[in-house]
């Protein structure tokens, strides 16, 4: 249901004076379904253009990107979207941030609420579904946008930087309740991140991107079950090794 094959994408973003800033350049990737892949690289390598081209906020240059096998053309509620920025309605409360997808579907009032206070519960918020977004912690906040996403019942879910925003403690707890949400749902999820310990705690897969533009450098397997320990040895080798990669394509070696 959520495999993402992306062929030979290019983006270049025109500029005024005719030039144009190529972002990515020649990116080949296969995700397969239900598999939890981490995009890492150094800044303005292309990690958020080609998350928002999978979404389809952002057109490709040229090459394609596929949904097991059907394009990406435009937006659509099987690829949802976290972003860093909670982006909740201030104005509505928790239950309706969550339902407001299926409302835009046209689905009955007591039907979506049934179906947000699903996943409400699901991430642990059902004592704060009638609470304003104002009324909650950063980490809540997020806990209701990944609701949200969850909530339109997506093939694959596109993470940007979900938990950059947030404490170090706050941030360690989302990455357990994320994975916890993913071993329930199976859903594919593609997690943009500047972490590489992040990278090595979450994924299946890490995929290493050049600096723009950016191109694919390295896939990383990840082979350990999880929950995985940050303190093990190999753990630390696997970080210092993505580390390592990263630092190079900085340095164009």
């Amino acid at each position: 249901m959520g495999a993402v094959s992306i062929k030979d994408v290019n983006k270049a973003f025109p500029k005024e004076d005719g030039t144009a800033t190529q972002a990515l350049s020649g990116v080949n990737l296969e995700i397969r379904d239900k598999e939890f892949v981490c995009l890492v690289g150094p800044s303005g390598c292309g990690k958020t253009t080609l998350l928002r081209i999978i979404a389809g906020l952002e057109t490709a240059t040229s090459g394609s990107v596929t949904v097991d096998g059907h394009p990406v053309i435009g937006p659509d509620p099987k690829r949802g979207m976290v972003f860093q920025e909670y982006s909740l309605f201030p104005w509505r409360k928790v239950i309706d941030n969550v339902a407001f997808g299926l409302e835009m579907k046209g689905i009955a009032k007591e039907e979506r609420h049934r179906i947000a206070e699903h996943y409400i519960e699901m991430v642990g918020l059902a004592q704060f579904r009638n609470a304003y977004p104002y009324e909650l912690s950063g980490g809540m906040r997020q806990r209701v946008a990944i609701a949200r996403a969850l909530a339109n019942d997506p093939d694959v879910l596109l993470m940007d930087e979900p938990f950059g925003a947030l404490d170090a403690q706050t941030r360690n707890r989302m990455q357990k309740e994320l994975l916890s949400l993913w071993e329930q749902t199976k859903k594919t999820i593609i997690f943009v991140t500047h972490s590489v310990d992040e990278a090595v705690y979450l994924s299946d897969r890490i995929v290493v991107l050049s600096p723009r533009p950016g191109t694919v450098r390295e896939v990383m397997e990840i082979p350990w079950s999880r929950p995985r320990d940050r303190t093990n040895a190999e753990f630390a080798e696997v970080r210092r090794r993505v580390l390592r990669m990263i630092d190079e394509t900085e340095n164009g070696q």
